[in-house]
């Protein structure tokens, strides 16, 4: 399982997402999350589109989000038990 955590480096909702995210992590199960920083990412569209809503959090970027601001935990455990 594969996340993508669109952030910002000074917001603590981005941190809280992470690491909420990352505490639901089943024994036995790994999964990996890229946190690409908006601001540092060189990409203005990127900046444009997720300026007001970061977090915004991914499992399949060719797919809707997840959830943004706060996380969604029933999602996140009904695709984990998939």
């Amino acid at each position: 399982m594969h996340f993508t955590l669109y952030s910002r480096n000074y917001c603590h909702l981005c941190q809280d997402m992470h690491d909420a995210l990352l505490r639901m992590q089943p024994p036995g199960m790994t999964f990996t999350v890229d946190v690409i920083d908006i601001d540092q990412a060189g990409n203005q569209e990127l900046l444009a589109r997720y300026d007001e809503l970061v977090p915004v959090l991914f499992a399949d970027l060719a797919g809707p989000e997840l959830c943004h601001y706060h996380l969604d935990e029933g999602k996140i455990v009904a695709l984990l038990a998939k």
